[in-house]
């Protein structure tokens, strides 16, 4: 596919270049939150901000006139102020040293004005792409028609996509555009696509895989898909408590999806079969309830007091996933062991972060949440090999998936 290399050989000054960056940021006070916070309210980790700075500024550099299109959280295909990208706009700001305006609209006049005032050089941000509901349609004619008033903002222009935490999408500014107009691959989706491949392909072994998070619903297909390929799969998080149930061990109020316990149960059978070694925590520390000063107890997994609720996972635990994770030759983790908002509760997503820094694995940090932790809790970003920016288009990848996003790029070479 041809990429951010072979469009500056073209020689960009002057001309219109549309990015599709993934700006999904979280918004709010820093125990909590997510995309969910009025536009006054600040950006509590601007990971994805930073990540989509080189392609910005290489084609700034390069003099092009730069109008990047992403979205923030979910509103429902209409403007809503706490969605609005202004934060994201301050932040490109700050970082680039350069004032980015953001255009009050997405296609309308304000967006039309924005970009017909941008110098060579200059950058704007188009706000949030989901204030209009044909970006996520499942109609595809009428993303096409959004795409199309898209291409028509940056006559002559040219469309990069850099934003891979969307690109397991088909919508209108990740996939359609990329028809719409000449389109090549950021410098931020051919370094993910790359760090896939090579969880994939000629894999160096022990290979160990990590799941947390808080359902086994969002992860089905790609544990299913690990199974065959996995030396070792160490589940923790909230997802960690419907496999001991369907161990058959009494779990409390700890997190439960109740609906799957059949296809864990099928998890585990396949696991035993292939040889996989599925590693579940065997102790957690057992809340009184939801609550960053909660009270709790490290309790054995297989013995969870009715009334309590796992929120980490225990010392045990902690040395058992370390031990686990020291002689991997590759290791992919995407979720938290715990809930790392809360401090009391850090501990095992921690444990986990520091065990991948020591290891001389290519360590593959996946998905915002297991990202953010390590930023929140003060793990320098370098000791792991690569931190993804997309968590879902990640599992999709590993789960065998074709990514419409991506393969869109190749269809014009």
């Amino acid at each position: 596919m041809k990429n951010l290399e072979d469009l500056l050989g073209e020689d960009v000054s002057g001309r219109y270049v549309l990015v599709r960056a993934d700006l999904n940021v979280p918004l709010g006070s820093s125990d909590g939150g997510g995309p969910q916070a009025t536009a006054a309210e600040t950006i509590t980790d601007d990971g994805r901000v930073r990540a989509a700075l080189p392609t910005l500024k290489r084609l700034a550099e390069a003099g092009a006139k730069v109008v990047v299109t992403a979205h923030l959280g979910r509103p429902k295909g209409e403007p809503d102020p706490k969605f609005s990208l202004a934060p994201v706009a301050a932040k490109l700001t700050e970082l680039l040293g350069v004032d980015v305006p953001l255009a009050g609209d997405l296609v309308g006049e304000s967006a039309k004005a924005t970009v017909a005032g941008l110098t060579d050089g200059q950058v704007a941000l188009l706000e949030n792409v989901r204030f209009d509901a044909r970006e996520t349609s499942k109609v595809e004619a009428e993303r096409q028609e959004l795409a199309a008033e898209l291409a028509a903002l940056v006559p002559g222009g040219a469309f990069v996509s850099d934003g891979f935490g969307v690109v397991h999408r088909k919508q209108a500014s990740v996939y359609e555009i990329a028809r719409a107009l000449p389109a090549y691959a950021g410098g931020l989706v051919l370094a993910e696509v790359d760090v896939l491949k090579k969880l994939t392909e000629d894999l160096a072994r022990p290979y160990v895989v990590v799941l947390g998070g808080a359902k086994v619903s969002d992860k089905l297909g790609v544990i299913a898909n690990l199974l065959t390929k996995v030396d070792r799969l160490l589940i923790g998080g909230g997802m960690a408590y419907t496999f001991l149930k369907a161990q058959g061990h009494e779990v409390g109020n700890s997190l439960l999806q109740e609906d799957q316990l059949e296809q864990v149960r099928g998890f585990l059978a396949e696991a035993e079969k292939r040889g996989v070694e599925l590693i579940l925590p065997v102790d957690v520390l057992a809340a009184t309830g939801f609550a960053a000063d909660a009270e709790f107890d490290v309790v054995d997994a297989t013995a969870i007091p009715a009334g309590r609720m796992g929120l980490d996972i225990g010392p045990k635990s902690r040395e058992l996933f370390a031990g686990k994770l020291a002689d991997a030759a590759t290791v992919f983790w995407n979720g938290p062991m715990g809930v790392f908002e809360f401090e009391s509760f850090a501990g095992g997503t921690r444990a986990v972060a520091e065990a991948l820094v020591k290891s001389d694995a290519f360590t593959v940090v996946g998905g915002g949440d297991s990202a953010a932790a390590v930023r929140q809790l003060g793990l320098p970003e370098d000791g792991f090999s690569h931190i993804s920016t997309g968590g879902g288009a990640s599992l999709e990848y590993l789960e065998g998936k074709e990514l419409p996003g991506v393969a869109v790029l190749g269809e014009n070479d």
